[in-house]
């Protein structure tokens, strides 16, 4: 599978909200959750269109939850939605405790991950999310990259009986994917081939790892790109078949090295097909606010890092 970078941008709040106001719409069982943020997350095209099914919680993270929770045990299908920092960090306990050892059929939406959150401040960042949620028993972990992957990984969620973390991002995102494109949860998709190093990327920084290995490509090495849309489980043949082929690895993410994509792609290669690799992600800082491109190159994940890793890492190649 080949795919270039499209000029076409689209928020992935949008794809989120077309399609939850229709599994709404469509299953008697789904109802959405919101903690007082839904015209952010979007979640208030269910309330304006579908209101029966939407529930205000209010400005009480961890009661919606346990309000979730309890509709679970019903037999319903709850969606809660919220920004990605409240979820991960103020509410983990009662997700913990009351959905994921149990094994709720529970879908979170970590909306405003990562670093771009429109100047909001960094309490509503998250770059620990990933990390948090990956370590939890049961729960399944996503990170789309554009609009039609939310869509698609929402309907793998829908029909997936269990706890899971799908993470959005706030602004445009150019489009990656056609329409027929098939979400598989625990599956890779492979978006460039190569040949000299292979980039495993997830969410918003597999269109930046696409460009990397365009412009790469142009220097003369042949970079492969490796989306990972699902964090957990994780797709461990994937990664060890570009180990094998490529030989050195570059992991991607907007979010911390400790825990997320980065620490899961070595998990599996050092059991299964030791190469050399670098993590492109925040180091251990503290994040702030500002406009998206200084933000990008101040935390080291933009393009240009990317690129940079890359460089790096082939002198690693044995």
């Amino acid at each position: 599978m080949k795919n270039t970078i499209s000029k076409e941008k689209i928020s992935m709040r949008d794809g989120f909200a077309k399609k939850l106001l229709q599994l709404s719409i469509d299953d008697e069982k789904v109802y959405v959750l919101d903690g007082d943020l839904a015209t952010s997350t979007k979640t208030d095209i269910v309330a304006n269109n579908n209101p029966r099914k939407f529930l205000q919680t209010g400005i009480a993270e961890q009661n919606m939850m346990s309000v979730a929770a309890g509709l679970a045990t019903t037999g319903l299908q709850p969606w809660a939605a919220t920004f990605a920092a409240f979820l991960s960090k103020r509410a983990i306990d009662q997700i913990q405790v009351q959905i994921a050892q149990p094994k709720l059929d529970v879908k979170m939406i970590g909306a405003y991950s990562g670093l771009l959150t429109g100047l909001t401040g960094k309490t509503h960042q998250a770059l620990e999310d990933i990390a948090i949620f990956r370590s939890l028993a049961n729960m399944v972990v996503l990170a789309p990259a554009d609009s039609i992957e939310v869509e698609k990984a929402m309907e793998a969620a829908h029909q997936y009986k269990g706890p899971v973390y799908i993470r959005l991002a706030r602004d445009n995102y150019p489009v990656i994917f056609s329409q027929d494109y098939k979400f598989q949860i625990g599956k890779a998709i492979s978006l460039k081939e190569g040949n000299d190093i292979t980039i495993i990327s997830t969410g918003t920084e597999t269109s930046r790892s696409l460009e990397a290995a365009e412009i790469l490509e142009e220097e003369g090495i042949s970079t492969a790109v490796l989306h990972m849309p699902s964090i957990k489980p994780i797709d461990k043949e994937a990664i060890v078949k570009a180990a094998e082929k490529t030989g050195v690895i570059v992991t991607a993410e907007e979010h911390s090295i400790y825990g997320g994509l980065g620490s899961a792609v070595a998990e599996v290669l050092v059991e299964e097909k030791p190469v050399p690799m670098l993590r492109v992600g925040v180091k251990d800082r503290n994040s702030e606010s500002g406009p998206n491109d200084e933000m990008l190159e101040k935390y080291e994940i933009s393009t240009n890092y990317i690129i940079k890793a890359v460089k790096e890492a082939l002198k690693k190649k044995k």
